[in-house]
């Protein structure tokens, strides 16, 4: 049929849609149309409906179309969207135009069937939530981006579906638009695999339990593909060892129910939706599955803050949805006083913490317990536990932070510390420089202001920030900008300079006037008028061959540092001494071992002595069944961690560890004839601070003064 008559060129063509027969039909809601020519772009028309549900799409081409294909979906769909669906469709043929310049093609009937699909394939979503730290404080000017997250067997794929920027609240919105009903192979053209550690270790752990009657094939390949099932399906090699195509998509759900039949059920691999435990047809899921990743630059430009796996996957999100973001450790938080109480102003000050531990948990300070020496860290060491990472001391550089509220009428600070018998200013160098990161909110833009240690009027001191901001060194603050990094720090001390043990601290407040400093008065602590004072323990260690014991063998693995100091001095099997590199012919008897560990400071934490052999085998010779650990004249505590040490006698806060012999039947110890290597690693207690850049201060919570001594021998081998 062709087309009326109009005072046009070219050629045209009519599409007539007829919604008359759709269950619920409104003729509020629209469809498109897409014309895809076997030459040319693609053509589109939004087409809505009469009352009675008559519609028409009508095209025109320059020259003559021949033949083309025909598409109708969802209205809010992209042209191209709309041709990889799995849609109403229709072909028109070049005989059909009859040597006529215009077309009208017979109503196409629209079904209930897909009138409701369209109303769904389409929709826009709205994400919107908040990035906190872990205290609840606000991340500002972080980008949060959301993805989409499919995956099969041990393969994941994300698609990014929109991003935001964290305002001053660390609030966010995304909207996206979200389409489903794809073909396999247009859904599949789109994605991006790779391999996933979660899901590896998931399927790992349940295989391992319940093993298949023949074990999965290795996976050598990043995309997805049925190797893996090498040793379950009839297949060739060939057919197996190739990537999944979109044509493969067909074939999975009858491999599904035949590899079920060899695999173990598990409830907890089905829960995740993974192919083969749960059917996998992704490119019909019309509610994404939601995962996150958020970068904020601040310390690190793009610190990942926030980074989501497939284990924390939202499914099936509603079209609203709220989430809250907890960063980790590499945020920057937008500081603030949570109560006005906690966050005196006024001429002082309170410290509040240390490396970022409360001054109230470090003894010999104001709301501390009592503890030997006053100055431990923490306090919480139970004789008699396992406990090895309390009663803790400084070393390197630490920052020292103070309470939120502001010091009034205090332009500069000087620090003093007591040398025993007076007041005295720090040593030189004992205050490094640092600098304050500010956030501008218009834009997100960040910036550094620098702190540094002066000599004004004969002494070493330091800008307060309220003197910085009061004097226009921050435009804005407090509307437009924010301090995001160590905007509270009082002071970074650098213990290197002093010499180890306790130290008392103070801050001496100045006013500026007339090129000089004026009015000096040690500043109280807030809310009484004790002058502020804090006690640290410092215990740097010193790194050096001279006067390490030249057996000990340092400068391999061993670090020649007597803090701590590790060495094994004799290794007997069976009542016969075995030395370095020797070999003995059984595991009759006992194996001894004659070792030390001992710490000159008394911060000792914890050692340990295992036995590595084979491929990636390891014995932990120290909590095997038949063994005992005696002292050997040296100590006579054994440990091996401070709690326990401290239960057998050692003085609260030392332990020094000592020597000590290992002795265990030899039959545990050597599993199996083959090389050992005997390990006996040392750790202090240390808390060590560096600074990484003027903006950078971390400390070390772990164990960073260690050392390590080695001892290999061989058992039942020629």
């Amino acid at each position: 049929m062709e087309p009326k008559k109009k005072d046009r060129e070219g050629f045209f063509l009519e599409v007539p849609l007829d919604a008359s027969r759709v269950e619920g039909f409104s003729p509020d809601a629209a469809v498109k149309v897409v014309a895809r020519p076997c030459d040319g772009p693609l053509l589109e028309q939004v087409v809505k409906f009469s009352k009675n549900g008559a519609g028409v799409a009508a095209f025109r081409f320059e020259k003559h179309p021949g033949a083309l294909a025909l598409f109708v979906g969802p209205a809010d769909a992209s042209a191209e969207e709309v041709t990889g669906m799995q849609t109403l469709s229709l072909n028109v043929s070049t005989s059909q135009w009859q040597g006529s310049s215009g077309l009208s093609l017979s109503p196409v009937a629209i079904s209930s069937y897909y009138w409701h699909w369209w109303l769904f394939w389409c929709r826009t979503f709205t994400i919107r939530g908040r990035v906190v730290c872990a205290d609840g404080h606000p991340v500002p000017g972080a980008q949060v981006c959301a993805f989409d997250v499919d995956w099969f067997f041990i393969w994941s794929s994300t698609q990014q579906v929109g991003c935001a920027t964290t305002d001053i609240n660390g609030a966010f919105e995304i909207k996206f638009r979200w389409c489903c009903g794809w073909w396999p192979w247009w859904w599949w053209r789109y994605r991006s695999w790779e391999l996933d550690p979660v899901l590896s270790d998931k399927i790992h752990d349940v295989l391992t339990k319940n093993p298949p009657p023949d074990p999965l094939g290795p996976v050598a390949s990043s995309l997805p593909s049925l190797a893996p099932f090498a040793n379950l399906l009839p297949f060739e090699g060939s057919q197996l060892a190739r990537s999944l195509k979109p044509d493969d998509a067909g074939q999975l759900e009858g491999l599904r129910a035949s590899l079920m039949a060899k695999l173990p059920a598990s409830a907890e691999l089905e829960s995740l939706h993974l192919w083969p435990w749960y059917p996998w047809n992704p490119w019909w899921d019309c509610n994404p599955d939601i995962i996150f990743k958020v970068t904020q630059d601040c310390v690190t430009p793009g610190a990942v803050i926030v980074n989501e796996t497939v284990k924390d996957t939202r499914w099936n999100i509603p079209t609203s949805l709220s989430v809250t973001l907890t960063a980790n450790e590499k945020a920057c938080c937008l500081p603030h006083c949570p109560d006005p109480h906690c966050c005196p102003d006024g001429e002082c000050l309170v410290v509040t913490q240390v490396c970022g531990d409360p001054i109230n948990d470090i003894g010999g300070n104001m709301g501390a317990a009592a503890t030997p020496e006053g100055y431990l860290y923490p306090n919480a060491v139970a004789p008699g536990t396992a406990a090895y990472n309390g009663d803790r001391p400084f070393a390197g550089v630490i920052p020292v932070e103070r309470n939120f509220g502001d010091i009034l009428n205090v332009d500069y600070l000087e620090f003093e510390f007591f040398d025993g018998g007076s007041w005295q200013p720090l040593p030189p160098g004992g205050a490094v420089n640092f600098k304050r990161r500010w956030l501008e909110t218009i834009g997100f833009t960040t910036g550094d202001a620098a702190f540094n240690f002066t000599n004004i009027s004969g002494h070493e001191v330091v800008e307060t920030r309220e003197r910085f901001e009061a004097t226009g060194g921050l435009p804005g603050w407090n509307v437009n900008r924010f301090w995001l990094v160590n905007r509270d720090l009082l002071v970074a001390l650098d213990t290197t300079k002093f010499s180890d043990g306790p130290h008392h601290f103070r801050a001496v407040g100045w006013q500026f006037s007339g090129g000089g400093l004026i009015n000096r008065r040690v500043l109280p602590i807030c809310g009484t008028e004790l002058h502020n004072e804090f006690v640290l323990m410092f215990d740097n260690r010193v790194i050096t061959a001279v006067g390490h014991p030249a057996s000990h063998n340092c400068g391999g693995v061993h670090v020649c540092t007597l803090e701590p100091d590790t060495h094994i001095s004799a290794v007997r099997v069976n009542g016969v001494n075995v030395d370095a590199c020797d070999t003995v012919s059984g595991k009759e008897g006992n194996l001894e071992v004659d070792f030390m560990v001992t710490d000159p400071d008394g911060h000792l934490a914890v050692y340990s002595l295992i036995a590595t052999y084979g491929l990636n085998l390891s014995v932990d010779l120290l909590s095997l069944p038949g063994a005992t650990i005696t002292a050997l004249g040296m100590g006579t505590q054994v440990g091996p961690t401070y709690g326990e040490a401290l239960g057998q006698g050692a003085s609260q806060p030392h332990w020094y560890g000592g020597k000590y012999r290992l002795t265990v039947p030899a039959s545990e110890a050597f599993p199996e004839p083959c090389c050992y290597q005997l390990e006996l690693r040392g750790y202090k207690r240390t808390i060590v601070g560096y600074q990484a850049s003027p903006v950078v201060f971390t400390c070390e919570h772990g164990f960073a003064y260690a050392n390590l001594t080695e001892y290999t021998l061989g058992v039942g081998i020629c």
